[in-house]
């Protein structure tokens, strides 16, 4: 089979084929296809719940299932809010998907309408697949052949002509979420032990002092999974341990990890390993804040840890972009 024999760019008055700029499209875009921005694409009801959804402005990208569309995508954008009209239902339940889906009847294998104007289109609309499963979260589980990329699953109660955002499942995905991955460290810096313990359960406390750093939340972050290390943590004052450790980000806090460290008659080190996933709000994108690992000891133990110069901390954020989240 010979190449296509104009390959994106040739000068000198060449005609390049579509194919050919929708492969341009799928490398830009990774291969992947969904919404651009996080807040794009959403599927709103009416500020009065009425028997009409909106999507909201944003683009997206749209790999193309059309036959021979092996290495295609399509870039869309929608640049005004979108209306689109929901049946109501009868005396059964029913669920919809919307979906953002490319209609291009000059695609090979495609079998769309032409447009009254081949010149304008469209050739990209919002779409309704009514009476899916409720269970379905993505467009190829009822049209797999569709060039088409799901926004939302509307899950409709019995006998209802109005829909409310709480109908609304959000099922947009990016193309290409970003993440930012910081990674901090102490080690053996403490000439004078710092112990966990002195202060108890509820009250937290810096542990080990210094374990502070100054960090910036990403304008586009939803989400960040922290995880920190204390490692080589000393138990030596011949008393049972206990307590719980943390991480804090600006008035963001981790899910507690307890530690339980019984004297067994000699000093012993011991790792531990905190930290979670947390929301970020949209007040905090774009800001700085410190992270700082704290500790506490719990009431029923009098045993101390203790950070020394054998000892090191370790604080690893990554920050997600996700749709879902977007909201928050």
């Amino acid at each position: 089979m010979a190449w296509d024999s104009v390959p994106w760019f040739t000068e000198g008055g060449a005609e390049h084929s579509s194919e050919v700029a929708r492969l341009l499209a799928y490398a830009a875009f990774g291969g992947s296809e969904g919404i651009i921005g996080n807040s794009d694409l959403q599927v709103k009801a009416l500020s009065t719940p009425g028997s009409k959804i909106q999507v909201m402005t944003g683009a997206c990208a749209i790999l193309n299932k059309g036959t021979g569309g092996k290495y295609q995508a399509y870039a869309a954008r929608l640049p005004s809010a979108d209306s689109i009209s929901i049946a109501p239902t009868t005396n059964s339940a029913r669920s919809d998907l919307i979906v953002a889906r490319i209609e291009n009847p000059w695609s090979a294998g495609e079998s769309w309408n032409e447009p009254s104007d081949v010149t304008v289109g469209p050739y990209v609309y919002t779409r309704v697949i009514s009476s899916v499963p409720s269970t379905t979260k993505r467009v190829k589980q009822v049209r797999p052949s569709d060039s088409a990329i799901t926004l939302a699953r509307i899950d409709i109660p019995a006998n209802t002509t109005n829909i409310t955002q709480s109908m609304i499942k959000d099922l947009r995905e990016m193309a290409n979420p970003r993440r930012r991955r910081v990674v901090r460290a102490l080690r053996g810096v403490w000439d004078e032990p710092d112990a966990v313990g002195n202060i108890k359960y509820p009250s937290w406390e810096e542990f080990p002092q210094g374990a502070r750093w100054d960090i910036e939340v990403p304008e586009w972050a939803t989400s960040a999974t922290i995880m920190a290390t204390f490692a080589g943590l000393d138990q030596r004052n011949a008393k049972d341990a206990y307590g719980r450790l943390r991480v804090d980000l600006g008035s963001l806090s981790t899910a507690e990890t307890r530690f339980n460290c019984d004297w067994v008659g000699s000093a012993q080190r011991f790792t531990f390993v905190a930290g979670g996933t947390v929301s970020i709000p949209s007040s905090m994108r774009g800001n700085v804040y410190d992270a700082v690992l704290m500790g506490t000891g719990d009431t029923s133990a009098a045993g101390q840890l203790e950070a020394d110069g054998g000892a090191s901390v370790f604080l690893d954020i990554e920050f997600v972009e996700d749709p879902s989240e977007d909201a928050i």
